[in-house]
């Protein structure tokens, strides 16, 4: 039998896409080479905590996010940050510096000195760049905002949420609208004034996720796959064919498919597409991800001294601490712990420090126990302790990645019927991860309908 689609990959991009064509009525089989789905979404009860090994909030300024838990039934579940989220901390000389919610938080806290306060007010006055040659992160946001901003403020936030150096990684590819506002306005603060007395949204998020964490996604849409689902099915070679592709399982035998979309990790995309497209293939392999590692701790609350009354804290490079950053995982979403405990999460390793991620497990947690002691004043033994190592963490988009992603993206310009979809392609959040992979559906349904009009034909492209 010749499937309409096979999707290989049975991460959150895998399963949304195949979820995708399925509702449409298409033939579809998705192929996952482990024995369970859902990828690095994996949500664990211990006792009564709930640990996340991997992502951890939904981000509902993205549509896709909220549509998907409103069409899987998953509603009822949904619960928003917590009320006691009312600080973001960052580590200055060794303490937790709380910079408040607000719009005006940055300007009001003390963790900024009066002299870059004033220069984050100077991009009003500076002219714009000239000259399209893509820039990192620490090089756009220090000439537009000042060092200290770009050091202390953009450096850890870019670390925690890429797990990367921001003078390694490319504004334009992990913070678009920014640049977009210099192209326009002359101004990144001008612009934003625009955009909101426009309506539109600027960078931000509100997040979300449901009681039984965020594994609650691949579990439903698994759910709803079901038969369609192979597990323990490793992919050896995809090869073309009259009418579309073979897709060789070895021992288990080869299946037949009109189209096929590849939804693994980025390396593991180089290998399946050697053989195919070594364009794409080439450019997938120069998409590293460094590893990670997550350290999970419950401890009774009388054995904390923090408040613990924010998402939880980053750290700059330059502070020289052993954490990348914390999340406050009980005050984040109610029940990541029992009555009178509280639940925290350290994350270690990145880009910053490939090496720590490394370390093992027991090493992993007297390091976090000793950098929380001193943080945020956690004594005594922890309720629970537990360590996720991630060999391939996040991916980094490092300049020159949009060169990369649009050969990646236009695969079906050069294979008809052969898509790509993941994490490393237009951001690695759960939700960024929803919205390209309905993309990718929609692309596939349309080839498969045989409508190959522009607006198919820009939606494969993208």
């Amino acid at each position: 039998m010749t499937r309409d689609a096979v999707v290989i990959g049975g991460g959150v991009s895998g399963l949304a896409a195949a979820h995708g064509l399925a509702s449409r009525g298409h033939k579809v089989t998705l192929l996952e080479r482990q024995t369970h789905t859902g990828g690095s979404a994996i949500t664990e009860r211990l006792g009564g905590f709930l640990m996340e090994h991997g992502p951890s909030t939904m981000n509902a300024h993205i549509p896709a996010a909220g549509q998907i838990s409103s069409e899987l039934g998953l509603d009822a579940q949904r619960c928003d940050l917590g009320v006691g989220v009312r600080n973001r901390y960052l580590v200055s000389a060794g303490k937790l510096s709380a910079i408040s919610t607000g719009p005006l938080g940055m300007l009001t806290a003390s963790y900024l000195s009066p002299m870059a306060k004033l220069r984050i007010l100077a991009d009003f006055l500076l002219p714009q760049r000239s000259g399209g040659k893509d820039e990192t992160v620490m090089d756009f946001c220090s000439r537009r905002f000042g060092k200290e901003f770009a050091e202390r403020i953009i450096d850890p936030m870019v670390a925690g949420i890429y797990g990367g150096r921001a003078s390694a990684l490319s504004v334009s590819a992990i913070f678009p609208k920014l640049v977009a506002l210099e192209e326009k306005y002359g101004s990144v603060s001008l612009g934003a004034m625009h955009a909101r007395r426009e309506g539109g949204k600027m960078p931000g998020s509100r997040l979300f996720s449901w009681r039984d964490g965020i594994a609650a996604l691949p579990r439903a849409l698994a759910l709803g796959l079901g038969n369609r689902i192979r597990t323990g099915a490793t992919v050896r070679r995809i090869s073309p064919c009259h009418g579309g592709f073979t897709i060789d399982l070895g021992p288990q035998g080869r299946l037949q498919a009109k189209s096929v979309i590849v939804a693994t990790q980025a390396h593991v995309a180089a290998q399946l597409l050697a053989g195919l497209d070594p364009q794409a293939a080439t450019a997938a392999g120069r998409i590293h991800a460094p590893p990670m590692a997550v350290v999970f701790l419950g401890y009774p609350r009388r054995q904390v001294a923090h408040s613990l009354d924010g998402l939880g804290f980053l750290t700059a490079e330059a502070e020289n601490r052993k954490l990348i950053g914390a999340q406050f995982c009980s005050t984040m979403f109610p029940g990541r712990a029992p009555a009178g405990h509280v639940a925290v999460s350290a994350y270690i390793g990145g880009a910053r420090a490939p090496h720590m991620a490394r370390l093992p497990g027991p090493e992993l947690i007297r390091l976090a126990r000793s950098e929380f002691r001193d943080l945020i004043g956690a004594e005594g033994e922890p309720s629970i302790a537990r360590v996720r190592h991630w060999p391939l963490g996040l991916p980094q988009y490092e300049i020159g990645h949009q060169g990369l992603a649009e050969v990646l993206r236009t695969t079906a310009r050069r294979h008809e019927g052969l898509f790509l979809t993941g994490n490393y392609l237009a951001g690695p959040s759960v939700a960024n991860c929803l919205h390209l992979a309905q993309e990718t559906a929609l692309a596939v349904h349309g080839y498969l309908e045989g409508r190959n009009d522009i607006q198919f034909r820009r939606s494969a492209a993208r």
